[in-house]
């Protein structure tokens, strides 16, 4: 007897999106508390004002580590590239900038080349800033996964992965977020 809440799978070889093989949720019997998705939006939530506290005698917020990782770690050298990095439009980018450069964490030159690319460096200290973070960010995550097995935490991070993969399948092909090489930079 087929399982009523299992719908066929697409076929492996298609590259289309995987189907939903599993109904877990219904409309009659939904509730918000049982959603993984208000389950994830808590968990992020209590991760964000928990960074915050941990960073609370630095120069750094929660929404500026991210910006100021990607340039430590080199995963972005221009604004265009952070923005896309960490998925804010080139406005957004700009006034986290603005910011950081404010507080003497960064600095933007515009290139030679092409005036419309803005380059972006961290100052010494923000070099000195982006150090701490790993230990701010492994302390934070850690203390939300007290009581987790090291196999428990296996699982859960390929179930993620899994969640994160069937995201990105469904994302439509709409293209990339507006570059910040596309408006005007200050």
């Amino acid at each position: 007897m087929e399982n009523p809440r299992s719908l066929p799978a697409a076929p492996a070889d298609t590259g289309a999106p995987a189907r939903v093989s599993h109904a877990f949720y219904r409309a009659e019997h939904y509730q918000p508390e049982d959603s993984v998705g208000y389950m994830m939006r808590r968990i992020l939530d209590s991760l964000a004002h928990n960074i915050e506290v941990e960073l609370a005698d630095s120069a750094l917020t929660n929404a500026q580590w991210l910006p100021l990782m990607k340039l430590y770690l080199g995963h972005a050298s221009t604004a265009a590239e952070l923005a896309r990095d960490c998925h804010l439009d080139a406005g957004a980018m700009t006034r986290m900038l603005d910011r950081l450069e404010a507080k003497g964490l960064c600095s933007r030159s515009r290139s030679e080349r092409d005036r419309r690319v803005v380059h972006i460096a961290l100052t010494d200290s923000g070099q000195r800033a982006a150090q701490t973070l790993p230990g701010v960010l492994s302390q934070v995550l850690n203390q939300h996964l007290a009581g987790i097995s090291a196999e428990e935490f296996s699982t859960l991070k390929t179930l993620l992965q899994k969640m994160l993969g069937n995201a990105q399948a469904l994302q439509a092909p709409a293209g990339p977020l507006p570059s910040a090489d596309d408006s005007t930079q200050p």
